[in-house]
């Protein structure tokens, strides 16, 4: 087993922008990129720091670098490559505090209700790949009996591992831990909005891996997403972002015969039948909707259909306790709800809550106060808004906001509310709400999405297999299954004794 390096130590989350300040990671080392793009904190609108923005030929030397140690990464027992994965899964939860100091700064997302939760579950998630590696086993084919007839698994080569900017962390870990423990190198490409925390992760990991098994490089889609999904040794790409990007990604995939895990976009529905427990149900929606993200995620709860017996409570609970969240500076620990990621992302939610309001009959209620004074600047601090009164059709019903904004629809009969749950190209997640059996078994057969849970809306979770249907993505993550089918080929071997 590899012996770790000196840990990592810094003093404070600026120390850990410094240091990651127009570098790439590279062969386990910081390798300094010839341009640099500004990061921006969206609670001040100050830039951060500067990341690298990588070009093709660094890109090119980063995949080149992986492929390298592949060969002697895949040659190390599964099992091993496990222990070795796990210990720097330790040491990540080791450091979590600064990573999700590093996490706040960067995203916007408040540290209490985000930030540390989130570099708890990716190191949860790290951990418990790297307990998978004896599972990496084939099979024995009982094929004819002077024959030894058998399926093994391998690795796939170099994965490239591109990453989003609202959940980076959990993201990365379940791309980059299925694929260690396989026997795959990785390449991750950082979120350029939100890198700083993903490698700062993926360093400490290294100190516990191999040179060149785990690089991050960081820069723009148009120039290092491109020249990393198109380079001729990658073997597998997974990406997690928007449609339209994962689309591209899918049609290069395509053209170069290799494969491609996608998550993409979500409008998932939640359905509260008049049976529901309505603190749960409330409480549920709050956080289904991902509102203390500032509600971008892609499962978030963004269509709420609430059955006639239970609407008006159930909004008069539900305003009373949003107006209970605090909007403000994602370092206090007083805050519940930060900021959107940007300006671009501000204006498109934004767009799609100006045309609910040009609706006529539509109603739009905001919650909770928006910070005032300090350092902070106003630009991004958004309030939890509801949309009511919009038909079926409306694009804030159709179409992913990204944003703090769920449309809330009233139904009474049920076939209706099920059609209307289904009537989207996205099946990435959905909820159902009810104290009857009979009605959580019927609903959950017959929503058309990859995670449907029932009175809860859980996050990602380790060992739950998650993944959508449609335009929602392809492929699963977060369990034993994912690893197997997506990071690793079957190979048949057949030995005749005759």
């Amino acid at each position: 087993m590899a012996q770790p390096n000196a840990p990592l130590s810094f003093a404070t989350a600026d120390d850990v922008i410094t240091a990651y300040t127009q570098v790439n990671l590279v062969g386990g080392a910081r390798v300094a990129s010839a341009a640099a793009l500004d990061v921006k904190n969206p609670a001040t609108g100050a830039v951060l720091g500067k990341a690298a923005a990588s070009n093709a030929e660094e890109t090119e030397a980063a995949v080149a670098t992986a492929k390298a140690a592949q060969a002697g990464w895949a040659a190390i027992p599964a099992r091993t490559r496990g222990k070795m994965v796990a210990e720097a899964a330790r040491a990540v939860a080791a450091q979590s505090e600064m990573i999700a100091q590093v996490l706040a700064r960067e995203t916007g997302k408040a540290i209490r209700t985000e930030c540390r939760g989130e570099i708890t579950v990716a190191a949860d998630i790290l951990e418990f790949y790297g307990a998978l590696g004896s599972e990496l086993k084939g099979q024995t084919v009982p094929f004819n009996p002077r024959m030894m007839t058998t399926t093994t698994l391998e690795p796939l080569g170099v994965v490239a591992a591109i990453l989003p900017w609202n959940v980076p962390l959990v993201l990365g870990a379940l791309k980059i831990g299925p694929a260690l423990v396989a026997g795959n190198t990785v390449v991750v490409k950082a979120s350029e909005e939100a890198p700083f925390a993903t490698f700062l992760m993926a360093e400490i990991m290294t100190q516990y891996l191999p040179a060149g098994v785990l690089n991050v490089i960081n820069g723009d889609g148009k120039t290092c997403g491109t020249a990393l999904t198109h380079h001729e040794d990658v073997a597998k790409i997974t990406f997690t972002g928007s449609e339209a990007v994962g689309e591209a990604i899918y049609k290069v995939a395509a053209s170069r015969i290799i494969p491609a895990s996608l998550e993409l976009g979500g409008k998932s529905p939640m359905i509260i039948c008049a049976d529901a427990d309505l603190d749960k149900a409330v409480a549920g929606a709050i956080s289904g909707m991902r509102f203390t993200r500032q509600g971008q995620s892609c499962t978030a709860a963004s269509r709420i259909y609430v059955h006639d017996d239970l609407f008006d409570s159930f909004m008069e609970k539900l305003g009373t306790e949003l107006e209970k969240l605090v909007i403000g500076d994602p370092l206090d620990e007083s805050t519940d709800v930060g900021t959107v990621i940007n300006q671009k992302q501000m204006d498109v939610i934004q767009g799609f809550v100006a045309q609910a309001e040009a609706t006529e009959g539509a109603d739009i209620r905001r919650f909770g106060a928006l910070p005032e004074g300090g350092d902070l600047a106003p630009d991004l601090f958004m309030q939890p808004t509801l949309l009511l009164g919009l038909p079926e059709d409306h694009p804030c019903v159709t179409q992913e906001i990204f944003g703090p904004v769920a449309a809330i629809q009233r139904w009474s009969d049920y076939e209706d509310v099920i059609a209307r749950a289904n009537g989207t190209h996205y099946g990435l997640a959905a909820s159902v709400w009810t104290k009857d059996l009979s009605t959580a078994l019927d609903s959950t057969s017959r929503l058309n999405a990859g995670y449907v849970q029932v009175n809860q809306n859980l996050t990602i979770q380790p060992n739950v297999s998650y993944g959508g249907f449609g335009r929602s993505g392809l492929g699963k993550e977060a369990s034993l299954e994912a690893m197997v089918e997506h990071f690793t080929r079957s190979k048949t071997i057949v030995i005749n004794f005759d």
